[in-house]
């Protein structure tokens, strides 16, 4: 029994830290898958603390793992333990049965897979994380106190620092469609190895007081109009496609007229440079005298800036309060504003549709060496 418990304890004190540390690479996209859910519950009051949820999610996925891991007090982390299975299982388990979620964001951006798919790893891990609980008493540590405190101690301050600097900066892995080095107009488009859905026509009618349905090649032998009136007509999803989504989707630039220039912009030879700005604060904020040096060096290499926000009015009425040169400010959608910029603003630089630079606003003397050493 021992060498099961220990296999067990092994298996899912990995899983967690794993689990744990690659959502740390992200808790600003965990929060919005968050946000997604409370959506879903008509529970909009909690947007504004999703985020908080998130850090502290990660944070308690990767001590638990640690602490099962190094057999440490058992009688209050395998409590801990099955309380977390039983929510992330209910998550999970809600994803899949209402089919609302392709990905359920168990190992974020990194690893998507189905809620079907983590439903059933959340499943089997609950039916481990019982026996453990059952046997709890039987499993302790083999280090001394103060070591587990050290490992303990250790842990908690790795996972508060790795998620404040990705949420300073950017995520250390970026896994998302826009990251460096990908064409954002490939990425606009259906992969090639896509699996479209297979969609039969389906009728509605009524026949006796009686709806009856049927599909395009299965007409009632008896049918006519005298029998059978039309009652309505929708196509039925009988088998879903594979991969059949482009990577950036609701990814358009319009301008004040409406007018979209999304292929317009992604087309243009020479580097164009975006700053992404999801909402503009009335403060004057830290990072503008840091944009400033950004202006300039834009200037003296004479690229041309977009900015692109959901707050156009707000955007030009700020530009002017701070006595700055207005750009070209384009509308975007919320959702595809957030895919690209974990961080709020975010600077990019892109050629031909590639992106070639990516900064968090508190990386921006990077970027402006980055432009003079270079671009050409």
């Amino acid at each position: 029994m021992k060498i099961v418990l220990t296999f067990l304890r092994f298996l899912v004190g990995l899983l967690f830290i794993f689990s744990g540390l690659i959502k740390a690479n992200d808790p600003l996209g965990l929060g919005y898958k968050m946000q997604e859910f409370f959506e879903l519950w008509n529970l909009s009051q909690f947007n504004g603390t999703t985020l908080l949820i998130s850090i502290l999610m990660i944070f308690l996925e990767i001590i638990v793992g640690v602490a099962i891991l190094i057999g440490w007090r058992m009688q209050f982390f395998t409590w801990l333990l099955l309380l977390l299975i039983l929510f992330f299982t209910f998550l999970t388990g809600y994803a899949y049965y209402s089919d609302k979620f392709k990905n359920c964001g168990c190992f974020g951006d990194c690893l998507p897979i189905t809620p079907l798919t983590s439903f059933v790893k959340d499943l089997l891990l609950l039916a481990f994380i019982i026996v453990l609980f059952y046997y709890r008493n039987k499993i302790h540590s083999s280090c001394s106190k103060k070591l587990n405190l050290f490992i303990i101690s250790l842990t908690t301050l790795g996972s508060f620092l790795i998620q404040f600097h990705v949420l300073y900066h950017l995520p250390i892995i970026d896994c998302l469609p826009f990251k460096k080095g990908n064409n954002l107009i490939d990425k606009m488009k259906i992969p090639l190895n896509a699996v479209p859905d297979s969609i039969a026509m389906t009728f509605v009618y009524e026949k006796d007081g009686s709806e009856i349905e049927f599909t395009a090649d299965k007409f009632p032998l008896d049918f006519n109009d005298s029998l059978y009136k039309f009652k309505n007509r929708y196509d039925k999803i009988i088998r879903k496609g594979k991969n059949n989504e482009p990577p950036i989707k609701g990814f358009s630039l319009t301008t004040s007229e409406n007018i979209d220039v999304t292929s317009e912009l992604l087309s243009i030879e020479n580097p164009v440079a975006i700053l992404f700005v999801e909402r503009f604060k009335k403060n004057i904020p830290a990072w503008l005298d840091d944009f400033n040096s950004t202006l300039e060096v834009l200037n003296q290499k004479n690229i041309k800036l977009y900015i692109v926000t959901t707050d156009y009015e707000n955007a030009i009425n700020w530009m002017k309060s701070k006595s700055l040169i207005v750009p070209t400010i384009l509308r975007c959608d919320a959702t595809a504003i957030r895919t690209a910029a974990r961080h709020n603003p975010t600077f990019y630089i892109l050629k031909k549709g590639i992106v070639v630079g990516k900064w968090a606003s508190a990386d921006l003397q990077h970027a402006n060496e980055f432009i003079l050493s270079k671009l050409r």
